[in-house]
């Protein structure tokens, strides 16, 4: 009887939880983080809605700023007419290859090289993980890079964006971090079943970061999809460029042409140069709101997992 008694005195964790739940201070935060979310998240879409709507506008429209959530004097002649352009078609095929390619080489090594620094037992541990980190640090410059990349015949090929870029070392010290924190019983067992290193990594411990994993996936796809002053540097034929690298010129030259023709007479030629940035920016930026959806659900699990220790 006394034992019941002390058990039924002791406080439930589960009836604290919906108490502290239940408060006025909790439902205060709650709704106070929800509102600054929300507002946070509008002041971002913002201005992706307002290209998206010039893009389907009119360049009279836009040259009165009368464009803002909702297309004016609905258009979609530009997007047409860069329909209708193979330079930009060639181009966007050329970001899709590179991207794949990279992310492939990129996933390779950074895995292989996160998992051999993951084993504390492995010689001159210290001292690789010191040199990658002052990589991150230090670089030895645009012109250093360039006569490099240059030296080794890399230039005007696919080589000079996929390569130097292969390994990003926050993403390296994350799976690490990762890696460490994954039982060691599993490797052990295959070990003693008579399992090799290679056949642990790829059967086991692969296996085992599909988060982290799709995580990096899209860090990397991201960073070498909108990458383009690599391009600006080492590739001189406009066949071989990147979207990216045609949307910045075109943006150059339609601010320049704008610049010029506002000066000579007002004409519309700022609107024009307008719509048409806007048209290709919505374009270059699709295949990622594409396949971010099919990331997302993997992204914060693998930050976290990857991020913190214990």
């Amino acid at each position: 009887m006394q034992s019941e008694r002390a058990q039924s005195a002791k406080p439930r964790r589960g009836s604290k939880a919906r108490n502290s739940r239940d408060s006025a201070g909790y439902r205060v935060f709650t709704w106070l983080n929800s509102t600054i979310l929300v507002i946070l998240c509008l002041i971002m879409l913002y201005p992706f809605v307002t290209v998206l709507a010039q893009s389907f506008s009119s360049p009279g429209a836009i040259k009165a700023g009368l464009v803002s959530f909702w297309p004016v004097d609905f258009n979609i002649d530009t997007y047409i007419a860069v329909a209708n352009n193979g330079m930009f078609w060639r181009n966007y095929g050329n970001t899709v290859v590179y991207t794949v390619v990279a992310t492939i080489i990129a996933m390779i090594l950074t895995t292989s090289f996160a998992y051999v620094l993951s084993k504390e037992h492995l010689r001159g541990r210290k001292v690789l993980i010191g040199i990658a980190i002052f990589t991150m640090f230090f670089n030895g410059g645009i012109v250093p890079n360039y006569v490099l990349i240059s030296s080794l015949g890399m230039k005007n090929t696919m080589w000079a964006l996929v390569i130097p870029g292969a390994i990003s070392v926050f993403n390296l010290l994350v799976m690490k971090s990762f890696f460490e924190n994954l039982p060691k019983d599993l490797e052990e067992a295959a070990q003693i079943d008579g399992l090799s290193w290679f056949g642990i990594f790829g059967r086991i411990v692969l296996p085992l970061s599909k988060a982290v994993i799709a995580t990096m996936v899209l860090f990397y796809s991201v960073a070498f999809w909108n990458d383009w002053f690599a391009a600006f540097l080492y590739l001189d034929k406009s066949e071989l460029f990147p979207v990216t690298l045609f949307l910045r010129n075109l943006l150059a030259g339609a601010s320049s042409a704008a610049t010029e023709g506002a000066a000579a007479s007002g004409s519309t030629a700022s609107a024009l140069s307008a719509n048409i940035q806007s048209v290709t920016m919505i374009l270059t930026v699709l295949p990622i709101l594409f396949v971010y959806p099919f990331v997302q659900r993997h992204f914060v699990s693998g930050i976290m997992l990857g991020s913190v220790k214990g």
